[in-house]
């Protein structure tokens, strides 16, 4: 009989690696925000936020191009989320200006910490529901953890370019992060960058105002960055009122026409 030669397996493919490689790259960045935060590296501490949420947007991409999706990735990316757009920022807001209301300030960046995790959370135990009417229709649910963070430091963002004072008050930033907070976890419905289409006749000009905020945010970082902001919570309104018309329209689209009634005259006679 012919001896069977023990097989080897094969390594893991570089296809499963790549994306979780730049998952623990961002869950990297969001950690040392806290670490500039404790040296008072304000601005550093708030671009490592910022890069991590860059990074996020690119994981789930390259997955999906490497065809390297899996239920792995998916936890990891989740736990790096909560840290990275949850404690990160929490802690910067809370180190900053936060710290000088000991008790409202820390629940405060409790409240915005622990309201990440429980929409990452929501969204994981959601994953493999088939009737998600946000979801199908182009939308989220809430503010997606990135966003969250991004409008979270906002108050950082103005202080930064103009100095004021009134933007580091705890009086400020603590209802600012509590409002950031309770829209992570609400049911609103947000537009989604995947669902985005643009009309054809305005590639030109989409392309114009990219190439924009790109120098936007090299010569002017943190103007570029609270207009972005304003521009995302202006678009809020929109969403909700988008999603409603979607709503309606599949409502109406289920509703059968109405039958006519059965004529009670007798029919005409023959000719």
């Amino acid at each position: 009989m012919r001896e069977k030669r023990p097989r080897f397996r094969r390594g893991l493919p570089l296809r499963a690696v790549a994306p979780n490689a730049v998952t623990a790259l961002a869950l990297c960045f969001g950690l040392s925000g806290i670490r500039f935060a404790v040296g008072s590296e304000w601005e550093r501490a708030v671009l490592m936020v910022l890069v991590a949420g860059v990074l996020d947007g690119l994981d789930g991409r390259v997955a999906r191009m490497l065809h390297g999706e899996s239920k792995f990735g998916a936890e990891l990316d989740s736990l790096s989320d909560a840290i990275s757009f949850g404690v990160s920022p929490a802690l910067i807001l809370f180190l900053w200006s936060l710290i000088d209301l000991p008790r409202l300030g820390w629940m405060c960046a409790l409240a915005l910490a622990v309201l990440c995790a429980l929409r990452l959370a929501r969204f994981n135990a959601n994953i493999d529901v088939s009737e998600q009417p946000h979801k199908s229709a182009g939308f989220l649910t809430g503010v997606p953890a990135p966003a969250g963070a991004a409008l979270a430091m906002l108050p950082m963002y103005l202080w930064f370019w103009t100095g004021a004072p009134i933007f580091r008050s705890a009086y400020i930033v603590a209802p600012w992060v509590a409002f950031v907070a309770a829209l992570m976890v609400s049911s609103i419905a947000t537009f989604s960058w995947g669902s985005l289409r643009l009309r054809e006749n305005i590639r030109f000009e989409a392309i114009v105002v990219v190439v924009l905020l790109g120098g936007g945010l090299i010569s002017a970082p943190w103007h570029t960055a609270t207009a972005l902001c304003l521009l995302y919570l202006l678009a809020i309104p929109f969403s909700i009122a988008s999603y409603t018309r979607v709503r309606r329209l599949r409502a109406s689209a289920h509703v059968l026409p109405p039958r006519p009634a059965d004529s009670l005259e007798p029919p005409p006679p023959a000719a």
